[in-house]
C-alpha cells in the first residue's frame, strides 16, 4: 500500500498543467455502474483520485418509514439485485427477531438452500465479470448459463426471477412445489466441472495473474478499520463468517469450511470467491439431502395470511386476514440489529419499532459502502488499469451503494 506522506509529496512534484484529468464514470464503458471517479494521471498512473458514489438516490431507508413490514421485502430486492433472495431473507429474519417468532426446521433449510444458491449466482457474476475485465470474455458467458439454470428455480419458488419478493414474516410464501429437490440437484450436478474448468481458463493464466496478484492490496487490520466484512475481509486474511461466528436458519447444522486469503489483492478475492461457491454447493447439498418435513410457516395468524380456502370458510381465518391486511403486522416497541452472511459481506438491518405497522425508522448496513470508501486510498499510485479490475472484485453494487 503506497505511504500516505509519499504520495502527498509525489502530487506536489508535478505542475499542475502536467497531469491528466479524467473522469472515470459515472458513464463509462470500462466501470461497473454509475460511480464516478475523478482521477488526476500522470500518463497512466493514478496521482490522485476523488470517489463518489454515484446518482441513484433511491430513498429506501426513507420509503420503508411509510412501508409495512412485508412491503419492505420488496425493497430490500432492489438493493444487491444480483442475489436479491439473500436480501429479502436478512430483512424476514430480522421481522421475525423483533417480533420473536421461531419458524419451523424445513423453512429455515429452505432459505438456507435459496440463499446458498444465490451466493453462488453472485459469485459467479463477480468473477466471470472480473475476467471480462482483463479481456477474457468467454468465461463469463460459460458462467452466465449455469446463472441462467438457477433462476428456473426460482422462477418455480417465486413466479420471479431479479427481484423475487421472497419469503414472508414467519414462513414462505407458498409450499414448496413437488419437483423442489430433484430441480436443485439436478442444477447442481454441472456447476464442479464448470468451476474446475473455469480455474482452468482464469487461475493459472500468466495475464490474468499479472493483472491481479498484488493490485491494491489491504492488511486485515486496515481492512477491519474501513468496515470490511464477507470475502474481502477474509481475503485479507481474517476469519470472520457470520454463517460460523453467529449462526442464523439453522447453519450450525451444516458442515462447511471457510476460505482464506493472505494479501488481500484482487487475486486473492477472486480466489476466496472461487472457493466459497465449492462450500456452497457443499451446504445445499446436505440441507437437500436431510430436508425436514414439516410445515411450511410458523403458526402465528395474527402475523402471517391464512390460506385462501380458509378465509372464505372460516370466521376466525376471515378476522385474521382482515386484521393483518388493515391494521398490518405490529411488532412491539424496540429496536434491533440483525445481519446476515450476503454473498458481499455483512448485511445490517437496525430497525426501530414504535408498535406501529411501519418501521418508524429503518437502516440498512450495504457492505458495498465500506469497500467503495476505500478506493482512494487503495487506488494512489496504481494504473487507470488496475481502478477497474480493483472496483470490480470488491464487487460494489450500485443499487445496494447508494440505496
Amino acid at each position: 500500500m503506497p505511504d500516505k506522506i509519499a504520495q502527498k509529496a509525489v502530487l506536489e512534484d508535478f505542475k499542475k498543467d502536467e497531469l491528466w484529468d479524467l473522469n472515470l464514470g459515472p458513464s463509462h464503458p470500462a466501470m461497473h455502474g454509475i460511480f464516478e471517479n475523478k482521477v488526476k494521471l500522470d500518463g497512466e498512473r493514478i496521482i490522485d483520485i476523488e470517489a463518489h458514489i454515484g446518482y441513484c438516490h433511491r430513498s429506501f431507508e426513507k420509503l420503508s418509514e411509510h412501508y409495512t413490514y412485508t412491503q419492505c421485502i420488496t425493497i430490500t430486492d432492489r438493493m444487491n439485485y444480483v442475489s436479491s433472495m439473500v436480501n429479502n431473507t436478512g430483512w424476514v429474519l430480522t421481522a421475525e427477531k423483533l417480533l420473536g417468532i421461531e419458524v419451523p426446521k424445513l423453512v429455515q433449510y429452505v432459505r438456507v438452500i435459496m440463499m446458498e444458491i444465490s451466493r453462488i449466482m453472485d459469485h459467479l457474476v463477480c468473477c466471470g465479470i472480473l475476467g471480462v475485465d482483463a479481456g477474457a470474455y468467454t468465461g463469463f458467458l460459460y458462467f452466465y448459463e449455469h446463472r441462467e439454470n438457477a433462476y428456473k428455480i426460482i422462477e418455480r419458488m417465486t413466479g420471479a426471477r431479479l427481484t423475487t419478493n421472497f419469503g414472508r414474516i414467519g414462513g414462505l410464501d407458498r409450499p414448496l412445489y413437488p419437483e423442489f429437490k430433484q430441480d436443485v440437484l439436478e442444477w447442481m450436478k454441472p456447476v464442479p466441472k464448470v468451476i474446475k474448468e473455469f480455474h482452468t481458463l482464469l487461475t493459472r493464466n500468466r495475464i490474468f495473474i499479472e493483472r491481479c496478484r498484488d493490485i491494491c492490496p489491504i492488511s486485515g487490520e486496515r481492512a477491519m478499520e474501513y468496515g470490511f466484512s464477507g470475502p474481502n475481509l477474509r481475503a485479507a486474511g481474517i476469519n470472520y463468517d457470520l454463517r460460523k461466528d453467529e449462526p442464523y436458519s439453522s447453519y450450525e447444522d451444516f458442515d462447511f469450511d471457510i476460505p482464506l486469503g493472505t494479501t488481500g489483492d484482487v487475486y486473492d478475492r477472486y480466489m476466496v470467491r472461487m472457493i466459497e461457491m465449492e462450500q456452497s454447493l457443499r451446504i445445499i447439498e446436505q440441507a437437500v439431502n436431510n430436508l425436514p418435513d414439516g410445515p411450511w410457516h410458523a403458526d402465528i395468524p395474527e402475523v402471517f395470511l391464512p390460506e385462501k380456502e380458509h378465509v372464505y370458510s372460516n370466521m376466525e381465518a376471515m378476522i385474521h386476514h382482515f386484521k393483518i391486511i388493515m391494521h398490518g403486522i405490529r411488532p412491539p416497541v424496540g429496536e434491533i440489529y440483525y445481519a446476515i452472511e450476503a454473498p458481499n459481506g455483512e448485511l445490517g438491518f437496525y430497525c426501530v419499532s414504535d408498535g406501529g405497522p411501519n418501521p418508524y425508522r429503518l437502516h440498512f448496513r450495504s457492505p458495498c459502502l465500506y469497500y467503495y470508501q476505500s478506493v482512494e486510498e487503495l487506488l494512489r499510485g496504481h494504473l487507470i488499469a488496475d481502478a477497474v479490475m480493483h472496483i470490480s472484485s470488491v464487487n460494489a453494487i450500485a443499487g445496494e451503494l447508494e440505496r
